[in-house]
């Protein structure tokens, strides 16, 4: 069986939620625009390491979603969103701290690792380059709020990048955060995991790996107000048995199970 951190990070958040994804094959709507734009930023990233147009790249992407009806936050529009993309792609090559070489072979890079039981783990790892003249393991993301960067340190606890410095054996980390604002704003939040962490996560991998086969999935919900996990689960409708919620929010995909492990190209 192939695991990946989308799965794992699933399964500890409920076991009920990750079996109505990977083995029901209930998969959320390509309808937040947030998440669309974000893999179309990414495309345009990887051309700019590539030394072709971002600009020109991302205004391809997001354009196929111009006329696509879409869930906006912020008061934002398809319009907006480009137009703060393409102020983010020109703060990033100003700013000029990242280098990667070879980009088609250290971007988006695919990297398995062996578990027991004849299990895989697989991860695909947004680069592997330079920040400021030291290698790290670089990971994107574009957001509508800054990241927390306090207190110090505290970007070496964020889960997926442990993760990922885990499966690369890779220390140095470090989180590049677009932020969609009306001031463009890039925060490059540097970490350093520890060898106690990789080994712990390794451990928490080869425990719920065991856990999910076997085969049990009880619920674990969220409602403790005044945060709600449940209320932002796409598959709230499913436990609520809400037809129309889960019309919403949902797609099913029989079959599913075998390839879901691929969604790491979402994260």
């Amino acid at each position: 069986m192939t695991f990946s951190y989308s799965q794992i990070s699933q399964f500890l958040r409920c076991p009920k939620s990750y079996r109505y994804r990977y083995l029901d094959g209930w998969r959320e709507r390509d309808s937040r625009a947030a998440l669309c734009f974000g893999r179309c930023f990414e495309k345009a990233l990887a051309a700019l390491f590539e030394r072709e147009d971002p600009g020109a790249v991302l205004f391809r992407e997001w354009g196929t979603y111009r006329d696509v009806p879409l869930e906006y936050s912020h008061g934002d529009d398809w319009e907006r969103v480009l137009r703060q993309g393409i102020a983010l792609l020109e703060q990033f090559a100003r700013d000029n701290r990242s280098r990667i070489r070879q980009p088609k072979l250290n971007m988006q890079k695919k990297i398995v690792r062996s578990l027991s039981n004849g299990n895989e783990f697989v991860a695909y790892v947004d680069a592997l380059g330079q920040l400021d003249d030291t290698r790290r393991l670089l990971e994107w993301k574009t957001t509508s709020a800054r990241y927390p960067d306090q207190p110090e340190g505290l970007t070496s606890l964020d889960l997926q990048l442990v993760c990922y410095s885990w499966i690369t054996d890779i220390s140095d980390v470090a989180i590049v955060a677009f932020v969609r604002k009306r001031v463009p704003e890039i925060q490059y939040l540097l970490a350093s995991v520890t060898e106690e962490q990789r080994q712990e996560f390794g451990q928490l991998v080869e425990t719920t790996a065991r856990q999910i086969e076997t085969a049990q999935f009880p619920s674990h919900p969220g409602i403790r107000f005044p945060q709600s996990g449940c209320v932002s689960c796409a598959h709230l409708g499913l436990c609520l048995g809400n037809e129309s919620l889960v019309g919403t929010k949902l797609i099913r995909q029989p079959g599913a199970a075998d390839l879901d492990w691929l969604d790491v190209l979402d994260d």
